[in-house]
Formats: C-alpha cells, sequence, structure tokens
C-alpha cells in the first residue's frame, strides 16, 4: 500500500542518492504532478492511498529526474519573480539569482514612468516579463536569434497578458536595432566554452548550449553587447548585465572602454558579484 507520505519519503531518498540538491522540494513537486495532488493533499492528508496510475505517473517522473533532467524541463514550468513561466529544453531555465537582474531594472525604473526597456537574448521572456508585471506603463523590446526561444517568450507574453506591451524579434543581439531605449536588460551566455562540460547534468545534457557560451573566455557576448549600447542607449539611459563569477571587473572594463559609467557591482545572495549597471552620459 503507497500513501502519498510513504512515497514522498522514498522519493526524497532516491533523489538524494542520485546527487539532486534539492531533494525534498523536487520530490514535492513530483508528487504533485504525477499523482494530480496539490500540496495541500499532501500536508492534511499524507496517508491517502495512491492508486497504481498515480504510482506509475510519479514513478515515470521521477525517473527523468534521477537522470538530471531539470525539474523546470519535466514539469513545463518554472517560478521566477511573481511569475509561473512556461519553459522547455529550447531556452534557459530562469534561476533564482538572476532575480537581482530585474531588482536592478525596478530600481533604476522609477514607478509610473512610460519606459522602454530592451532585453537582448529574452530566452523565456522572464526578465522582461518580470519587468513589465511591475511597471505598467512600460513596454518593452525582447530580441533573441533562436526561434525557438522568441516562440517560448512569446507563449508567456500571452499566458501572462503581456503581449501587447512587448514586441518580440529575431537577431544577431542589436543588429537591425534602430530605436534607442531607456533601460537595455541582459543575461548573454558567459560560460566560457572549455568550461561547459564541466558543469552539473542538468546543465550539460539539457540547457541550450547557444544559451550558455561566451566564448574562449566568457565575455563575447559582453563586448558585443557593450559595444552597441552607446546606439541603443538614449542619453541618460541605463544598462543592467547579469555576470558570471569572477566577470564583474573585465565587464566593467569594458563599459567604460564604450564612455559608459559601471557602478560598484550588485551581489548576489552569495555575495558573488552578479550584476553591472551603468548610464549613457546625459
Amino acid at each position: 500500500m503507497t500513501t502519498l507520505v510513504s512515497l514522498w519519503t522514498e522519493l526524497r531518498r532516491r533523489l538524494e542518492a542520485a546527487g539532486i540538491d534539492t531533494p525534498v522540494i523536487d520530490a514535492r513537486l513530483l508528487l504533485e504532478a504525477g499523482a494530480g495532488v496539490s500540496r495541500l493533499d499532501i500536508i492534511t492528508d499524507p496517508r491517502r492511498v495512491l492508486n497504481d496510475e498515480q504510482v506509475a505517473g510519479v514513478e515515470a517522473l521521477t525517473l527523468r529526474r534521477e537522470a538530471r533532467e531539470p525539474i523546470g524541463h519535466i514539469l513545463g514550468r518554472k517560478s521566477f519573480w511573481t511569475l509561473d513561466l512556461d519553459v522547455s529544453a529550447d531556452v534557459l531555465s530562469p534561476r533564482p539569482e538572476t532575480e537581482l537582474l530585474v531588482e536592478t531594472a525596478l530600481e533604476i525604473l522609477p514607478k509610473g514612468s512610460a519606459a522602454r526597456v530592451l532585453d537582448l537574448g529574452v530566452g523565456s521572456g522572464a526578465i522582461i516579463l518580470a519587468i513589465l508585471a511591475e511597471r505598467p506603463d512600460t513596454t518593452g523590446v525582447g530580441v533573441d536569434v533562436s526561434e525557438s526561444a522568441l516562440a517560448s517568450a512569446r507563449r508567456n507574453a500571452e499566458k501572462l497578458g503581456l503581449a501587447d506591451r512587448l514586441d518580440l524579434q529575431g537577431g544577431d543581439w542589436s543588429a537591425g536595432l534602430e530605436e534607442a531605449f531607456d533601460l537595455v536588460v541582459s543575461n548573454p551566455p558567459y560560460i566560457p566554452s572549455a568550461d561547459i562540460d564541466g558543469l552539473e547534468p542538468e546543465v550539460v545534457r539539457y540547457e541550450p548550449r547557444l544559451a550558455l557560451d561566451g566564448g574562449a573566455d566568457g565575455l563575447s557576448a559582453y563586448r558585443a553587447i557593450l559595444a552597441a549600447l552607446p546606439r541603443l542607449l538614449r542619453p541618460g539611459g541605463a544598462y543592467a548585465l547579469e555576470v558570471g563569477i569572477g566577470q564583474a571587473e573585465a565587464v566593467r572594463g569594458l563599459a567604460v572602454e564604450q564612455g559608459l559609467t559601471a557602478e560598484t557591482p550588485r551581489l548576489d545572495l552569495n555575495g558573488i558579484a552578479r550584476v553591472v549597471a551603468g548610464r549613457r552620459a546625459a
């Protein structure tokens, strides 16, 4: 006889053995999705007996997680900021540290401002959609070289009721863009090419390499983006970029070379310099 609590306990142990960082949370999510139950069901009726079909559904999802497929890919969704986003293998799963980029953008954009925001490498749309959700008078443009990523961002924008405020375009970074913006944000690929195969299995096996590979030194995308910012930003306009571990000072240097200001990098919850922001001169 399999109950909610007994299966949850079994899943947690299996995920721990598989090297999963968050076995308790992942076990609950797999149980909810596979058995068609809610978190409230697990808490209030933990000894509920599951039928064979429910157990089989949970098992199928658990085998995928044991193979280190990201939980967001398995469930088809990922929470980010205040949003529930649809995700797939076509886009980089949004990560908690990227919320610092959203926080920085919202500090730059005062409430009530009718700003124009550009997101380069829009992916699932997580960053630009979080900004638009918090700033109802703001509109934006999202650019990505991947048509699959643009389709993902479009689905999320429609799901969240933000499609009328977001223009999505295919392109290689800023190529073809003629408008100047109040704010440019980006979480570009920043992993040095030689380091990718050493990343955790969830990333190496399942994330799109295009969204990871930052070239030989991890800075290729920053060079392209920062070189275009004097043209893409209105006078006094701002930029905010997520950076990888140990890259903040190099990215700040690239910004200064383009005549932009570069503030002290913002630290994430682990004390890592994660966001470089600054402005074009007024």
